[in-house]
C-alpha cells in the first residue's frame, strides 16, 4: 500500500512538472490591444489576457514585461501603449487606475498615483505632455511629463483612443454623436465627423499630410478620411477579423487584432500582410 501510495505521488508530480513545463514553454500572445512603434522600427503590444507588453524586434517576439494574475497589480489590465518624446514606452492600466512609463530596466514606474479609470488612450503632445482617454468618467485628462495629479483637458462621451496629428492638434475617438473629434487653435474639440459613420471606432492615427485613419473593430475595416473630406472604407474584411489596435511605422500603418491573434502591416496602397514572428523565450 505504501510503495502505491508513493508511486501515485511520484506519477502526480511528474505529470504536474511536465505540464507546467508545458505551459512555460508555450507562452504566446493571448489578447492584442494596444499597439505602438518606436523610432527604432521596435513594435510594443499590450496584451490584455497574458497580462503585459510584448516587444517585437524583426521577427523576434519577446516578453517586455509580464504582469501578474493578481488584481490591482501594475499592467494587470493594460490596455493601450504610447511612446514618449524620448523614446520611452507608456502604458494605460485600468486595473491599478494609472499610466505607466517604462525606465531603461523595463520596470513600470507610475505617473498619477491612480488618477486615471480606465485608460483607453495616451497621446504625447510636443510639450511632453500626456493626453489621456478616461473611459470611466468621460474625460481627456492631461498628465505633465514628469507625472502627478491629472487635469481635465476636455469632456467627451466615451472616448476610447487618442492621437497627436503634425500640428500638436489632439484627435479623439468618441462613442458619442459625434464620432471623431480634433481640437482647433484654442484647444476646444470641434467634430471632423459628425455623426455615426463608423460602427464601432476603437484607434485613431493622422499622418503627416493630415489624413486620419479610423480602426473600426464591428465593421472589421480601417476607414480613411482626407483632410476636409468624407470618410471612405479603405480596408475591410479579410485577413482583418477584429481589429482593435492601430499605430503608425513610417509610411505604413500596424494594426493589432485580438480575435486574429495577429499583427497586420498595411501598406500606403491599403495592402495588409500579416507579420511573421518566432515568439523567443
Amino acid at each position: 500500500m505504501i510503495r502505491c501510495r508513493l508511486f501515485l505521488f511520484v506519477l502526480v508530480l511528474a505529470i504536474s512538472s511536465a505540464f507546467l513545463a508545458r505551459e512555460a514553454s508555450a507562452v504566446e500572445p493571448l489578447y492584442l490591444l494596444g499597439i505602438t512603434a518606436d523610432s527604432a522600427n521596435n513594435i510594443y503590444l499590450a496584451d490584455r489576457e497574458l497580462p503585459g507588453v510584448w516587444q517585437l524586434s524583426g521577427d523576434k517576439l519577446t516578453l517586455y514585461f509580464q504582469g501578474s494574475k493578481k488584481f490591482r497589480t501594475p499592467l494587470n489590465a493594460v490596455r493601450c501603449l504610447a511612446i514618449d518624446g524620448q523614446g520611452r514606452l507608456l502604458a494605460g492600466d485600468s486595473a491599478t487606475r494609472d499610466v505607466f512609463r517604462f525606465g531603461e530596466d523595463k520596470k513600470p514606474v507610475p505617473l498619477t498615483s491612480g488618477e486615471i479609470g480606465i485608460p483607453m488612450g495616451i497621446a504625447v503632445n510636443k510639450a511632453g505632455d500626456l493626453l489621456v482617454a478616461d473611459l470611466e468618467i468621460h474625460r481627456i485628462f492631461k498628465v505633465s511629463a514628469a507625472g502627478g495629479k491629472p487635469s481635465v483637458f476636455a469632456e467627451v462621451p466615451a472616448p476610447r483612443a487618442v492621437t497627436i496629428d503634425k500640428e500638436d492638434r489632439l484627435w479623439v475617438v468618441s462613442h458619442g454623436k459625434d464620432q471623431l473629434l480634433r481640437s482647433n487653435a484654442e484647444g476646444k474639440l470641434e467634430a471632423v465627423v459628425s455623426g455615426r459613420a463608423f460602427e464601432f471606432p476603437s484607434a485613431v492615427v493622422v499622418d503627416d499630410q493630415g489624413t486620419a485613419y479610423v480602426c473600426d473593430t464591428y465593421a472589421k475595416a480601417i476607414w480613411k478620411i482626407p483632410l476636409g473630406k468624407q470618410p471612405e472604407k479603405w480596408l475591410a474584411g479579410e485577413p482583418l477579423v477584429s481589429p482593435v489596435g492601430l499605430a503608425r511605422a513610417g509610411t505604413d500603418l500596424l494594426v493589432a487584432d485580438p480575435r486574429a491573434k495577429a499583427v497586420f502591416r498595411v501598406d500606403a496602397a491599403g495592402k495588409a500582410n500579416k507579420i511573421e514572428w518566432t515568439v523567443s523565450q
